[in-house]
Parts: C-alpha cells; sequence; structure tokens
C-alpha cells in the first residue's frame, strides 16, 4: 500500500481528506505523525501556497504529498480574506475570531456574494517537476448571523446556494461532495487512480 502523506495539521480537514481518499489502495498519513511543524505560506496565491506545503512536507518525510491550501474570498471585499482565512483576525488563529470580524466588516453591506477556493497539489518528491493541481469553487454568499453547528472555519456564515443551507448545516457527506475542497479531490482522486493503477 502506498503512503502518503498529507501536509495539514488540521484535523477537520485531514478527515474530509481521509474520507474521500479512504477507498483508495493508499495509506494517508498526517504530517504530524512525523512531528514535523507548518510549512511557511509566503505567496500571494492558493496553488503557490499549496505546493510550498506539498514539497515541505514531502522533504521532511521522504513520501510523496498532498497539500491543500483554500479560503473563503468574498466578492466586495475584493476577494478578502482569500489566503489569510485562517489567520483574518490575527494570531492566534481563532474560527470564532474570524467569523466575528468578517460579520463586523460585512455588516453594513447588502452584496454578500461569497466563494470558497481550494487548491490542491499532489507531488511524488520534494523536487517533482510535475506536480498535480487541482481546483474546487463552490458558490454561495455570507449569512448575517451564523447557522448550524457541522464544519469549521467559516461554515455556519456560508450559504450554499444549492441546497439554501449553510455549510454548517450540511451533513459530511453532502459536504464533501458538493465543497471547494471535495470538487478539488475527487478530481486528485481521478489522478492517483491512473498513477497507482487503481
Amino acid at each position: 500500500m502506498k503512503k502518503i502523506v498529507i501536509a495539514t495539521n488540521n484535523e477537520k480537514k485531514l478527515n474530509e481528506i481521509e474520507t474521500i481518499l479512504g477507498d483508495l489502495n493508499i495509506q494517508v498519513i498526517p504530517q504530524s505523525h512525523f512531528k514535523i511543524g507548518e510549512s511557511e505560506e509566503p505567496f500571494n496565491t492558493f496553488i503557490e501556497n499549496a505546493l510550498i506545503k506539498a514539497r515541505y512536507a514531502s522533504e521532511k518525510t521522504g513520501l510523496p504529498a498532498i497539500a491543500d491550501d483554500s479560503g473563503l474570498c468574498v466578492d466586495i471585499l475584493g476577494g478578502k480574506p482569500g489566503i489569510y482565512s485562517a489567520r483574518f483576525s490575527g494570531s492566534p488563529k481563532s474560527d470564532e475570531n474570524n467569523n466575528l470580524k468578517l460579520l463586523e466588516v460585512l455588516k453594513d453591506k447588502n452584496k454578500r456574494k461569497a466563494h470558497y477556493y481550494c487548491a490542491i497539489v499532489f507531488i511524488e518528491s520534494p523536487s517533482d517537476p510535475r506536480p498535480i493541481i487541482a481546483e474546487g469553487i463552490w458558490q454561495g454568499e455570507i449569512l448575517e448571523i451564523p447557522r448550524g453547528k457541522n464544519g469549521f472555519g467559516y461554515d455556519s456564515l456560508f450559504l450554499d446556494y444549492k441546497t439554501d443551507l449553510s455549510a454548517a448545516e450540511l451533513s459530511a457527506e453532502i459536504k464533501n461532495k458538493i465543497s471547494h475542497r471535495g470538487q478539488a479531490l475527487q478530481k486528485i482522486k481521478q489522478k492517483l487512480k491512473i498513477i497507482y493503477g487503481q
């Protein structure tokens, strides 16, 4: 069974990745298993940050790596919080504080269209010159008050247009089918099936 390191220390994100890739003949191992910290994310794009995270995890472990970089982009805020989604309210990272800040900056705004964006990268080795990159976009808008108890990040504020439910009101099964990360992971999954002959 092929081992692949997942370049995240976010348990909820890891659960989503493990669930979607679970029926492949691979063993996904979180980078925390190897006691390595998070890499820096110095770039201004999701794809570049996902790639540096994957290269870092692969270099530290000697394994192929999968990394994602994702965030919430609000149209009227020019795409913010974007790559700074996890640290929108500053350090230390706090979903609750990020949500409060988002509601504050949008309190007088009528146009609340937004989307979640995800870039996922797979590399065979740290210097792999041909990374596999997949993207996913989930359209919706920002609610005025939180709804739901599931999910993480901005999920309780993100209204999915198709279901008219917040991301935090969706079951994990439905969220994994329609979310930005679910979309990108399904694309990566198809590539992994070809690479590993499944």
